[in-house]
């Protein structure tokens, strides 16, 4: 760190004009007399902010610095750096990237720091600079994180509580949110979230309190309630580490962060919007680790997925996947990518939000405030000579005009759309403006898919459905067994663990393409489909009951 143009810190101070020579030299004798390092006298003597000895630590060093009060901190760190490593060289874990662990300092020309905690963690250690209150408060909140439940969290609120139907000023708010107690709250509710493999994070002021709901496997759970006047903190802390602007109250927002949990990514996306009680907050979390998208995680039955397989190897065409939102139509799509994927095929994608970042595949964010919406980036697409195309959404006739002439000059175009079933899916793009004859030529096959949640294995119990049961399923086989949910503490009590989902695939052969010019209606072309094999949602429901992976109750929720 000391290379050919080093300059001290003293140095590099004056000639940045934040301190003068006189002092300088005060802080240099006040060093000699204590002992401590001389950005640390600079700053107890007035004479710079911690802000700036950061700044110039980092143009010095050429360490990164990072602001703690913006991070979410992961409490699972803190078993590669013990509690009393941690006061005793004031550090902290941020992120582990391979046999490589991210630590804030405040100072990283500490070797003997260093060599203590790689020796304690077996990891290579990457040092950045944040000053000494940040990261002493950081250690506080990891460190005694697995210490106290929501209720005590809250307790520390008391200290500042002001009347709940008042909003506290600027001043006290940009306070606030920097206090351990709110920081615990937001780190808690997030990482809870993270752990309990939620989707999603509702934060909904109500009159009275703060509701906080995780939707788990689809479904929304409350998971607690905290006092009114958290409200305003708990919602400025999010939007500060979210990047948004705590001053705007009355608009709605969307920002994102980033957070590392072990070795998975995941990427949170904030979205803000006024109500009669104030700013509601969403939180979607999107695990990045892409791996895990594979066709055969899907739960494609056999013979669906052998018509999968087919649709996507087919050099041009549409294939759409269709269900409503939350349905896993994009982790269908991905898992096709995946799937394609080879250095051979050009491949890329419009998406609004990119979900998942895959490898040796171009992925383009819609941008709709500049113009560039799934339209508009499908036409430049189609000029950066594709094999495959995947476009997040078609939504208008225009995307679906650029898409039907992708497919007529030899592209396979993925999309997806937000219809009931398959068949329904070709009605709708007539109805956008789509000639019958294009939609016919160009549609290879279509996906219909729900998500139903999977019984839990660790409570599960056998049972005989009864009468009713068996004739609004289609006469279930007598010598099945058949599961019902019950409650453990491994699901959560909710009886479920986990998604799959459900399929219909519809195959456009020559009798489809006939059907569709014909105007034949979407009851006539899925009956044709059925009689041809078609297996349909309800039908691919029903075979999963019988093999023991959901439930009646779960069924009918999601399809009847």
């Amino acid at each position: 760190m000391t290379g050919k143009g080093f300059k001290r810190l003293g140095e590099l101070l004056v000639e940045s004009h934040f301190i003068t020579e006189a002092q300088l030299e005060d802080a240099i004798k006040e060093q000699k007399k204590s002992g401590k390092k001389l950005g640390e006298v600079l700053v107890e003597l007035g004479y710079i902010s911690p802000d700036v000895l950061i700044q110039v630590l980092e143009f010095q060093l050429g360490v990164p610095h990072v602001k703690l009060n913006n991070f979410i901190l992961n409490p699972q760190l803190a078993v590669y750096i013990p509690e009393h490593i941690a006061k005793k060289y004031n550090v902290v874990a941020l992120e582990k990237k391979g046999d490589k662990l991210l630590v804030a300092m405040s100072d990283p020309t500490n070797i003997v720091a260093i060599d203590d905690i790689e020796i304690t963690s077996g990891l290579k250690v990457e040092p950045r600079i944040a000053t000494n209150e940040e990261i002493s408060r950081a250690i506080v909140q990891i460190y005694s994180f697995g210490e106290e439940d929501t209720t005590e969290i809250i307790a520390g609120f008391d200290d500042y509580e002001y009347d709940s139907g008042e909003e506290p000023a600027l001043d006290e708010l940009e306070q606030m949110v920097e206090d351990a107690p709110i920081v615990k709250l937001t780190n808690h509710i997030i990482t809870q979230a993270i752990q309990m493999n939620a989707s999603d994070i509702h934060i909904e002021p109500m009159e009275r309190e703060v509701r906080v709901r995780y939707r788990i496997d689809g479904v929304l759970n409350e998971i607690m309630t905290t006092p009114k006047y958290t409200q305003a903190a708990l919602i400025s802390r999010i939007k500060i580490i979210a990047d948004l602007d705590i001053t705007k109250r009355r608009i709605p927002q969307d920002g994102r962060i980033a957070v590392n949990v072990g070795d998975m990514k995941v990427d949170l996306r904030v979205s803000t919007l006024p109500t009669v009680f104030g700013e509601k907050v969403v939180i979607r979390l999107l695990t990045k680790d892409s791996s895990l998208i594979k066709l055969e995680n899907l739960g494609f039955s056999d013979n669906n997925i052998k018509k999968f397989w087919d649709l996507i190897e087919t050099p041009h065409g549409i294939l759409l996947v269709t269900g409503p939102t939350g349905s896993g139509k994009s982790t269908t799509l991905f898992a096709a990518m995946n799937y394609l994927n080879s250095p051979e095929k050009n491949i890329i994608t419009v998406e609004d939000p990119v979900e998942y970042q895959l490898h040796g595949i171009n992925q383009i964010q819609a941008n709709h405030k500049v113009g560039l919406d799934f339209a508009n980036a499908l036409r430049s697409i189609l000029r950066q000579d594709p094999d495959i195309v995947m476009v997040g959404e078609i939504r208008d006739e225009e995307t679906a005009r650029i898409a039907v002439r992708a497919a007529l000059t030899g592209h396979l175009v993925l999309s997806t759309l937000h219809t009931n079933d398959a068949a329904s899916s070709i009605t709708r793009l007539v109805d956008m403006g789509i000639e019958p004859y294009l939609v016919a030529s160009t549609v290879i096959g279509i996906v219909a898919q729900r998500l139903i949640r999977r019984l839990c294995k660790s409570c599960k119990e056998r049972y005989e459905p009864s009468e009713d049961e068996r004739i609004v399923l289609g006469n279930l086989p007598e010598d099945g067994t058949y599961y019902k949910p019950m409650k453990c503490q491994r699901c959560n009590n909710t009886g479920y663990k986990g998604r799959v989902a459900v399929h219909e695939v519809l195959v456009v052969d020559h009798k489809v393409k006939e059907l569709i010019v014909k105007g034949a209606n979407e009851a006539e072309i899925k009956e044709y489909c059925v009689e041809q094999g078609m297996t349909t949602l309800l039908g691919d429901g029903i075979d999963k009951i019988i093999q023991g992976m959901t439930s009646y109750e779960e069924l009918v929720r999601v399809l009847v």
